[in-house]
């Protein structure tokens, strides 16, 4: 079994960043924050919020005119220098916001947001949501999978082309439905894990979607926690590379659900764990040094050095105690 090497790094914590449900999203050397919420289903403001990572340090930027309205759970991925939300839950009621197909696009460079539009409005596209999860390939397709409708639970796979502005539905993954799961790209295919089902959190098993053939398939493990991550929810999945070599990393989240559903905090977890996509094989990653607090419902990415090495960046989330986390980690392998 491969051993991998890891440290964390605190970049920052503030009042203001302290949040769950969030987006986060990383461009260069920039993390950027939508979203969220303190109180549930309470959404915090539409302001982005942006860590420098190199030389730490948080800005609150002021919304323009034009911008996304406040949400929760909503979902981002950055691709060609932008930043891409798609829906979200806009306050108390359990529907979520819906805007026909549409992603909002926030471009740093010119500071604004755009309302990108389905380029046939009668075509399909997936429906609004929250507590989804989204993707990109690094050249010209997004992809949101599953999330929550007003009611029950989705398990669709769509993707955006950010040229030809196009919806593609492409076969849904393997059953049940679910909230909070984790999607990542990696070498034409996606990649998919965790969630939950509306009874319990999902385990065991890494659904793989071949964008070529347009199938899946599941590569299952015994998640107890020795031979593989226990099951959870609204935790993470991101495609990483560590010394050449390509990893699904898997971390945090939510083991056992409140009782009070979305208003309470349930267990959170607090371990990595690596899959080497050429071993087909788990590792649990143990760090050196200060750890972040188990949580759940918080922002993940990948962040590229200079080097191209590959660091992982999370934000915020909710804590055991049902408080609302703003540090913000990195983590770097050795």
């Amino acid at each position: 079994m491969a051993t991998l090497s890891a440290r964390w790094t605190r970049l920052a914590s503030s009042e203001r960043l302290g949040r769950s449900s969030q987006s986060l999203s990383v461009l260069r050397s920039q993390a950027w924050v939508f979203g969220g919420e303190l109180l549930p289903r309470e959404p915090v403001d539409n302001r982005l919020d942006v860590i420098e990572l190199k030389s730490p340090a948080a800005i609150t930027l002021e919304a323009p005119t034009k911008a996304p309205s406040p949400r929760v759970g909503v979902a981002s991925a950055a691709l060609k220098e932008a930043l891409y939300l798609f829906s979200g839950r806009g306050g108390l009621a359990m529907a979520p916001i819906e805007e026909k197909g549409a992603l909002w696009r926030y471009t740093p460079n010119q500071s604004l947001w755009d309302l990108i539009e389905p380029a046939n409005p009668s075509t399909p596209y997936p429906s609004g949501r929250s507590y989804h999860s989204m993707t990109s390939d690094g050249n010209d397709n997004f992809y949101v999978h599953s999330g929550c409708p007003e009611k029950g639970r989705l398990s669709d796979l769509w993707s955006f082309n950010v040229e030809s502005k196009i919806w593609t539905e492409l076969p849904p993954a393997p059953p049940p439905a679910r909230g909070g799961a984790s999607i990542t790209f990696s070498s034409r295919k996606l990649y998919r894990m965790n969630g939950f089902d509306g009874n319990s959190e999902q385990g065991g098993a890494i659904d793989v979607l071949d964008l070529a053939i347009h199938t899946w398939s599941t590569i299952s493990f015994t998640p107890d926690g020795v031979h593989g991550p226990e099951p959870r929810s609204v935790s993470t999945l991101l495609s990483v590379k560590v010394k050449g070599r390509d990893f699904l990393l898997t971390l945090f989240g939510e083991r056992d659900p409140s009782s009070l559903g979305h208003a309470g905090a349930g267990k959170m977890l607090g371990d990595i764990w690596a899959f080497d996509l050429e071993r087909k094989e788990w590792t649990k990653v143990e760090p050196k040094g200060d750890t972040p607090l188990p949580r759940g419902w918080f922002g993940a990415d990948v962040m590229v050095d200079d080097d191209g090495e590959h660091a992982v960046i999370i934000h915020g989330g909710l804590a055991d105690d049902n408080s609302r986390l703003g540090d913000v980690w990195k983590l770097q392998f050795d």
